[in-house]
């Protein structure tokens, strides 16, 4: 097996006061709209020996990093103005049941007074490091 380096890269960005369940939950919710507009982010299914399908998943890593409420506001903004592939997730979001609400607290408030606690970032790897400099990978 050959080390791939690739020239994209998916980050996500979680909110450094966030409880464990809660990033884990703003992590799975902000990758999954990536597969579904980016098809290229999504390798083939996987099989085991037994000839059993699974779904497929990301083609490289996904990185998660953590950083302060204005480090996550910053990388929000230079994530817009570069024109990254960008999901969000709102502190209103912990209080929705259901996508259709979801949509509609995030909706509600303008871009930059969203109370963000998660971005997923996807594009050129230099550039997305530029946008996440000063954030930590999560522990």
């Amino acid at each position: 097996m050959e080390n791939v380096r690739f020239d994209t890269k998916i980050a996500v960005l979680l909110r450094d006061d966030l409880p464990v369940w809660q990033r884990l939950n703003v992590t799975s919710f902000l990758v999954s709209g990536l597969g579904t507009v980016l098809p290229e982010v999504i390798g083939e299914p996987y099989e085991d020996a037994d000839g059993t399908a699974y779904l497929p998943m990301f083609r490289q890593p996904v990185l998660v990093f953590e950083a302060s409420k204005e480090t996550l506001q910053s990388a929000h903004s230079k994530a817009l103005a570069r024109g990254l592939h960008t999901a969000v997730f709102t502190s209103d979001l912990f209080a929705t049941g259901h996508d259709a609400a979801n949509r509609a607290a995030v909706r509600a408030v303008g871009t930059d007074s969203l109370d963000l606690v998660g971005l997923a970032v996807y594009g050129p790897r230099n550039v997305v490091d530029k946008v996440s400099k000063g954030a930590r990978m999560h522990p």
